[in-house]
């Protein structure tokens, strides 16, 4: 049986002072999830906002990404599918080595 979701993801920025923050925040219809991201302009470097929107967005993403993962984590250990610690990556135990 076929199953199909949207998930939405919005992106927030603000500029102030030389330091951009991000905001990214993940809405599944049933929960949110909000990852966070800052970059600031090292004073003797040209300010250039793209670069600290694109730094600090994909801050945010990462720490979104990783508090998804542990949401995950979480779930599989409700449900005992957990593997043996120590945890080196998220999914299946061979998700973690390479070419696995």
């Amino acid at each position: 049986m076929t199953h199909a979701e949207e998930w939405r993801v919005d992106l927030y920025l603000v500029e102030e002072d030389g330091t951009t923050r991000a905001r990214a925040v993940l809405d599944n219809g049933k929960t949110t999830i909000t990852g966070s991201g800052r970059a600031r302009c090292n004073p003797q470097d040209v300010d250039v906002p793209a670069i600290g929107e694109e730094l600090a967005a994909g801050r945010a993403m990462r720490d979104l990404s990783a508090r998804l993962m542990r949401a995950a984590d979480k779930d599989l250990a409700a449900v005992g599918a957990v593997p043996v610690p120590p945890r080196t990556g998220y999914g299946w135990p061979d998700d973690a080595r390479p070419g696995g």
